[in-house]
């Protein structure tokens, strides 16, 4: 019989969540959010691509492919010159670590049930074979 409910490790994940939300890396990441946000030359950019975009969707509804290309252009220009600024790649670096912690996050549990799995079935951890797998004989040769 099943120690947990699915109700029961979902609090546990709001807990691990509330956990994250309080690290250094999502703390950055708040902070280099606010600062591009306080950044006026930032601000204008980004309203600028907006516009922009807004017009190249029309243009592409209306079928104009050369002045799309131009506005596609110009959106590409200032979208490295908003990349060149210290705040925005303060905001993708902080944006890349959130991410890694939580693919490290999801990996580890992933991984961990895994195991968890294949002991539990009397099976091969090195192998990655659970014991029905080993008891089988279906499990890969590895002699060869």
């Amino acid at each position: 019989m099943a120690k947990y409910s699915k109700e029961d490790i979902i609090a546990r994940a709001k807990d691990l969540a509330n956990m994250i939300a309080d690290t250094e890396e999502v703390d950055f990441f708040k902070k280099a959010e606010a600062q591009i946000h306080a950044n006026p030359k930032v601000r204008t950019l980004i309203a600028d691509i907006k516009g922009l975009q807004k017009q190249a969707v029309n243009l592409q509804h209306y079928g104009k492919p050369e002045a799309l290309k131009k506005v596609e252009e110009k959106i590409a220009s200032i979208e490295q010159e908003l990349d060149e600024i210290p705040v925005v790649q303060d905001f993708k670096q902080s944006q890349v670590e959130v991410n890694d912690l939580l693919q490290m996050i999801a990996s580890t549990i992933s991984n961990k049930v895994t195991d968890l799995v294949i002991e539990s079935t009397g099976g091969d951890v090195l192998r990655g074979e659970t014991g029905a797998a080993v008891n089988s004989g279906a499990g890969c040769d590895h002699d060869h």
